[in-house]
């Protein structure tokens, strides 16, 4: 089994008692890899250091959008010089969030297209967070990617509906599948997920938020994406293995190995 977790918070503290043995923990199920997005300038310097730490892990930086007010011209050079380092496999994670709108939204699409295009400057991918955001944040990554002009995009944690799915593939980004998938309420998710093509999509924990069923509601480690990939080979009629593999092609191809082992 070859799985990578695109999408793990192995630095926040709820791991702080435990992080080997997390890390430990998804080993010995098969997760080979681990993406740890950055959401501000001291979680990115950490994710950074994580990775220097563990070799199977890679870091990605940036500030979410709860964190826009922090997104200045000081910012974004530490960002660049953040993105020096061998492991820094990705921008993100960025984008809008409605729900909780922390700041304010012209101020958080200010802060989504900086980093957008700082990483059209750097040449590397982007993390997307979206919540009750989908048009907006649409509306900017379609200006953003057209032409296919950009150096790749995963929308992490997608709720959105199929029509997004095909726009997000028409424009060449792939999408991010966790632990919702699993989720009793799910009703509309699956027929969603179904709709996108195989080699789009990537598997992801969030942890340690949205843990899958039937762990719904503990804290979330990168052990768990083996349910989320059991879901979906499910879903798609596959075995576990396929399902695995084509993740992880997937995965490898948007943060470009060989920088991944």
């Amino acid at each position: 089994m070859n799985l990578i977790d695109s999408h793990c918070h192995i630095d926040f503290e709820q791991f702080d008692p435990d992080r080997d043995q997390v890390l430990a923990n998804a080993a010995e199920v098969g997760v080979k890899r681990f993406v740890n997005p950055g959401i501000d300038m001291e979680t990115s310097r950490r994710a950074g250091q994580l990775a220097r730490q563990y070799p199977n892990l890679y870091a990605a930086i940036g500030f979410h959008p709860n964190e826009a007010a922090q997104v200045n011209d000081e910012a974004l050079s530490s960002l660049i010089e953040l993105a020096a380092e061998e492991k820094v496999v990705a921008i993100g994670e960025i984008g809008l969030d409605y729900h909780w709108d922390r700041a304010p939204r012209s101020e958080q699409r200010s802060a989504f297209e900086a980093q957008l295009k700082l990483a059209k400057d750097l040449d590397l991918p982007v993390i997307i967070h979206q919540r009750k955001a989908a048009a907006d944040t649409m509306a900017v990554l379609r200006q953003w990617g057209v032409g296919g002009d950009h150096p790749g995009l995963d929308l992490h944690a997608f709720s959105g509906d199929i029509a997004m799915v095909e726009e997000a593939v028409e424009l060449g980004f792939y999408m991010g599948i966790g632990g919702p998938i699993t989720f009793k309420n799910a009703r509309e998710l699956p027929a969603i997920v179904r709709a996108m093509p195989l080699e789009r999509i990537l598997i992801e924990t969030d942890a340690p938020f949205l843990s899958p069923h039937p762990l719904r509601g503990k804290r979330n480690e990168p052990a768990r994406v083996k349910l989320v990939a059991e879901k979906l080979a499910d879903l798609f009629g596959l075995e576990l293995e396929a399902l695995a593999a084509q993740t992880t092609a997937n995965a490898d191809t948007l943060f470009r190995s060989p920088k991944t082992p």
